[in-house]
């Protein structure tokens, strides 16, 4: 092998392996189990889905976004002593080899403002953002207001 061969041989290793140092966090999450649940009329509706971050650090949600909605919102509800509560969150955290999963009665996303109609069936499709400022986009299936989980 020429001396020349040799060195571009080095540069492209250096390059797949540095490649590989950079992955974003997006890159090594999975989502699973992605549905909405669609209220009646102009009332938000809750975005559910499982992610599983296959990665060796942690991930973190920041954001989300869609062309069939306004606005997206991260949320999480709670009880305490018997009082339901609600509240917008900045980020969660998906650990290293972990998951996290957004369900009812706990961390959501609020979809508000429908640009059309979204109505049972209907795939719509999610751009998580995460804090390195990678993305992954989902598509979510939309649920009627009496779902409970992911399963038809």
């Amino acid at each position: 092998m020429s001396a020349r061969r040799a060195g571009l041989a080095v540069v492209l290793m250096v390059a797949l392996l540095a490649g590989r140092a950079e992955a974003t966090e997006a890159a090594h999450v999975i989502p699973s189990h992605a549905w909405i649940r669609v209220l009646p009329g102009d009332l938000p509706a809750g975005a559910y889905v499982v992610l599983e971050n296959q990665g060796n650090q942690p991930a973190t949600l920041r954001a989300a976004s869609s062309p069939a909605y306004a606005e997206a919102m991260l949320h999480r509800s709670s009880t305490e002593n018997g009082v339901s509560r609600m509240a917008m969150v900045d980020d969660l955290a998906i650990p290293a080899h972990g998951k996290v999963e957004l369900s009812p009665g706990g961390y959501h996303l609020m979809l508000m403002k429908a640009r059309t109609a979204v109505r049972p069936g209907d795939k719509v499709r999610l751009q998580l953002r995460f804090d390195d400022g990678s993305t992954l986009e989902v598509d979510f299936l939309a649920r009627p207001a009496n779902a409970t989980g992911d399963t038809p």
